[in-house]
């Protein structure tokens, strides 16, 4: 069983600040890290792996610093990594991206199935999964819990729904979308930081893809990001009722709040 897991380096958005005379955001001494959502896609992987005896290439598309989570998902367990680097390729919205991604799966060779996580956290749109499915003609099964191939060669796949969970069985190739692997990801082992160290990452171009540079990057991008702003919190004033007596700090709540018009008697 061949397995790509697509990952993404990513900001980390507790450190993420916006330049209000731009409306950039300002990656300039922000920590990048590996994609919170793509590394449970990842453990989710491993875990077949584990299991089944699966083979695991991890794909990247992003600048040369990327190479570290790749790198970092080698030291975790993967098998081979590829990162997708091309200056044609900067401005790529969700569905440039993800015809670039399925180029990749393409050239990676035979694959069983494609692994990514639900969305990534600085865009939160949650497409590329879904239309790289569409560009390679496969099935596809959003926000997996679970991952299990069953006995008949299916992948059993349980998925969350807004109240409820729900297994479907799906023919392979497919791809998944995670959103949360069976298990917590695991650490880097020593024997696999020692592998991730001496590991070469190949680089693949829009050239080595064979993707028409019209499909990729901002001519391929019919999507703009026309402003990005933090919203503003307003001012709430608060007031703490210091009584010890329950029924009377009760009462003095709900005559404030009907003297602030929010109930009435």
């Amino acid at each position: 069983m061949n397995i790509v897991v697509c990952i993404k380096q990513v900001p980390d958005t507790a450190e993420v600040k916006i330049n209000p005379e731009t409306n950039t955001l300002i990656r300039d001494g922000v920590e990048n890290i590996m994609n919170p959502f793509d590394r449970q896609a990842l453990e989710t992987a491993l875990i077949l792996k584990d299991t089944s005896g699966a083979k695991v290439t991890v794909v990247s598309m992003g600048p040369p610093q990327a190479t570290d989570i790749l790198k970092e998902a080698i030291a975790m367990g993967a098998d081979d990594a590829v990162l997708i680097s091309d200056r044609a390729l900067a401005g790529s919205d969700t569905l440039a991206t993800s015809v670039a991604l399925a180029a990749a799966v393409r050239k990676v060779g035979e694959c069983d199935l494609v692994l990514c996580g639900k969305q990534a956290i600085d865009g939160d749109t949650a497409q590329v999964g879904p239309e790289m499915a569409e560009h390679l003609g496969i099935p596809q099964v959003t926000g997996a819990l679970k991952v299990v191939l069953g006995a008949d060669g299916r992948l059993l796949v349980d998925r969350e729904n807004e109240s409820s969970s729900q297994t479907l069985a799906v023919t392979l190739p497919a791809v998944v979308t995670v959103t949360k692997s069976e298990k917590e990801p695991r650490f880097a082992s020593i024997k696999g930081k020692m592998k991730a160290r001496k590991a070469e990452i190949p680089v693949m171009g829009a050239v080595e893809l064979e993707i028409d540079p019209k499909v990729i990057g901002l001519s391929g991008s019919p999507t703009k990001v026309l402003k990005i702003f933090t919203p503003s919190v307003p001012q709430i004033e608060s007031e703490i009722i210091n009584e010890e007596d329950t029924d009377k700090a009760v009462d003095m709540l709900i005559e404030k709040l009907v003297q602030a018009k929010i109930i009435t008697h």
